[in-house]
């Protein structure tokens, strides 16, 4: 049995530029509210201190948002691939939304997403003018149908719909793998992995994108992984997403001990719980167990959401003990 204190690592998802040391306050104060509820009540002074775990925030949002900017490149700026990859995602998003408020039960849900269909397939049938930057200005509209939703309406996390496609076109410049975007990939991954030391346990928390990066990452460390923690994940968004991971064919990368996955039914940057059918075991068996969460509040997708939650907090404590 090892005794070497472990590392417990958060990796973040789409957003503006990021203060680590806040953050990793923040996601830290989460937890501790989730083990308190778990009954780690007496543990929360070793966690919060970093006596249980060496706790490293790895933050790769410079990559994405350069210096000066909110969401990163302005919508008119985006170049066509990454539009394309956008305008995937949102035909991703909007059919796992679908699933959720069919078009005919007449909730106002259904009808906001009714209308952002309507722009999308408008724009995918190449019936609206496609001037520079056109494409990606339209997009907006899509974003902005989807602010209406009430779990997006009433949170400040996107003022507009540009600010909204903006951080989601991250997710799509991530997954460009053409030219000098294969660099941007990799010089994310290595910044989440640069800290770490393979010979000493690892609990990895990732959230959003970063289970997307977390899930190539993994596959490139060379140390053994006792809990793998993803949070509001796309992975399983069908072609935008899953046949884009490298590698291919997806599968629960092979130094994981544990992989537990957690989605909240109102995150709608999140794909149904499919995980378990869509990315293969390891070889040693193990794969997604996904846990249903749900959240209080306007806004669901944040990685504080889900780690202030009982069932989410307790087997990443645990994972820590000696």
């Amino acid at each position: 049995m090892t005794t070497a204190k472990p590392q417990l690592v958060f990796v973040h998802g789409i957003g503006g530029l990021r203060n680590a040391a806040n953050d990793q306050q923040l996601w830290l104060q989460a937890l501790a509210t989730g083990a308190r509820l778990s009954g780690h009540a007496e543990r929360i002074s070793a966690l919060t201190q970093g006596w249980l775990a060496d706790v490293t925030f790895a933050d790769y949002s410079e990559f994405l948002t350069p210096k000066g900017t909110q969401g990163g490149t302005h919508v008119n700026e985006l170049e066509p691939d990454d539009e394309r990859l956008l305008a995937d995602l949102l035909d991703a998003m909007l059919d796992e939304l679908a699933e959720q408020f069919p078009p005919g039960n007449g909730t106002q849900d259904a009808r906001v997403i009714g209308q952002a269909r309507h722009h999308l397939d408008a724009l995918a049938s190449g019936s609206q003018a496609q001037g520079p930057g056109e494409f990606g200005r339209q997009l907006v509209w899509v974003t902005t149908a989807l602010l209406q939703l009430p779990g997006l309406r009433q949170t400040a996390q996107w003022l507009n719909g540009q600010s909204f496609a903006l951080h989601l076109a991250q997710v799509a410049r991530y997954l460009n793998r053409r030219g000098h975007k294969a660099a941007l990939g990799s010089a994310i991954r290595s910044r989440v992995l640069e800290r770490l030391d393979p010979t000493r346990p690892l609990v990895f928390v990732a959230h959003s994108l970063g289970t997307v990066v977390a899930y190539e990452a993994l596959h490139e460390y060379e140390g053994q992984v006792a809990l793998w923690v993803t949070l509001g994940s796309p992975l399983a968004l069908g072609g935008i997403v899953l046949q884009r991971l490298v590698p291919q064919p997806p599968s629960c990368p092979e130094n994981v001990a544990t992989w537990l996955n957690f989605w909240d039914r109102n995150d709608v940057i999140v794909g149904r719980p499919r995980l378990a059918n869509w990315i293969a075991p390891s070889s040693s068996g193990v794969k997604a167990e996904t846990t249903a969460v749900k959240s209080s509040g306007v806004w669901t997708h944040t990685a504080t959401k889900y780690l202030e939650h009982a069932q989410v907090a307790d087997p990443i404590v645990e994972a820590l003990l000696p």
